[in-house]
């Protein structure tokens, strides 16, 4: 094959994608028809089965995402869908820690965009002490759950991405903060994941250091309750952080069992099962204990 034929066929597909906006742009409800394009993405993402796909396929969304919000940058429904697909990227589809970086503070961006617009005093105070920032969070009356879900987890993602850095990880508490305001609501958001975060959270310190790993065993219990066992990637966190910080090989290796052995394709959750599955694998075969 000849270096055109080759260059033709790596841009196909997002001359395709682009085609299909401008096609979007010339009829007459683009605002319904984007909305609906934003959130047919996410779920096209979320649902394919070759993680590979995804991984080579996601720029040229990433890229129209990014030019529908450019025509409508107060679109709380783009900058929420942006925010998914950012995060969904950095979080699962890119290794290299810089552009993890990167991609994890377009995904924050976007989600606090896309909340502050409504509840200005979340933002205005993120940068405050973790004290000042609660109270602005308590005293603000939001039921924009999705909003406060998409700016904790795009807050975690953007701190895993420099988790290096003490000053981005002193952090770490408003996130949780901002999840724990989702959960006392709505214990099952998002089917568990609210809760998933939170168990991640919570399993980062060892007893001996004055963690509380087993806040965040509960955490993981519960995000498997409310999806009914069809979220692998709780299994996977639960063996990944709470079992290996406890040193329970019983519980790891029965968890990560459970996942490879369990029907990956589900509903707005096949992508992540099928990459928990692949990590199970890998984790089994380590020497961690």
């Amino acid at each position: 094959m000849n270096r055109r034929s080759s260059l033709a066929r790596y841009c196909q597909p997002i001359i395709l994608v682009f085609y299909g906006f401008l096609l979007l742009l010339s009829s007459g409800c683009v605002s319904m028809a984007t909305d609906r394009l934003a959130a047919n993405l996410s779920a096209a993402m979320l649902n394919q089965t070759d993680p590979e796909i995804v991984r080579h396929g996601a720029p040229a969304y990433l890229l129209l995402i990014d030019s529908l919000i450019e025509e409508s940058p107060d679109d709380q429904g783009l900058l929420y869908a942006g925010a998914k697909l950012y995060s969904a990227y950095a979080g699962g589809l890119v290794t290299d820690l810089e552009r993890q970086k990167s991609l994890s503070q377009k995904a924050l961006d976007y989600a606090g965009r896309g909340l502050c617009q409504q509840q200005p005093e979340i933002c205005k105070n993120a940068q405050q002490p973790f004290e000042k920032f609660v109270e602005a969070l308590e005293e603000t009356n939001t039921d924009d759950f999705e909003g406060l879900y998409l700016y904790g987890t795009s807050w975690a993602g953007w701190i895993q991405a420099r988790k290096d850095d003490w000053n981005a990880v002193a952090d770490l508490a408003k996130a949780e903060a901002l999840l724990q305001r989702v959960i006392s609501a709505k214990p099952g958001y998002e089917q568990g994941r609210a809760q998933l975060y939170l168990g991640v959270i919570r399993s980062q310190i060892p007893p001996a250091l004055g963690g509380k790993p087993e806040i965040g065993r509960r955490h993981f219990e519960q995000a498997i309750e409310y999806s009914s066992g069809r979220d692998l990637i709780a299994k996977l966190e639960y063996a990944r952080h709470y079992a290996r910080l406890v040193f329970d090989k019983t519980l790891h290796d029965r968890l990560l069992n459970e996942v490879i052995q369990a029907d990956p394709v589900q509903p707005g959750f096949t992508l992540s099962n099928i990459m928990a599955q692949q990590q199970a694998r890998f984790l089994l075969q380590d020497d961690y204990f």
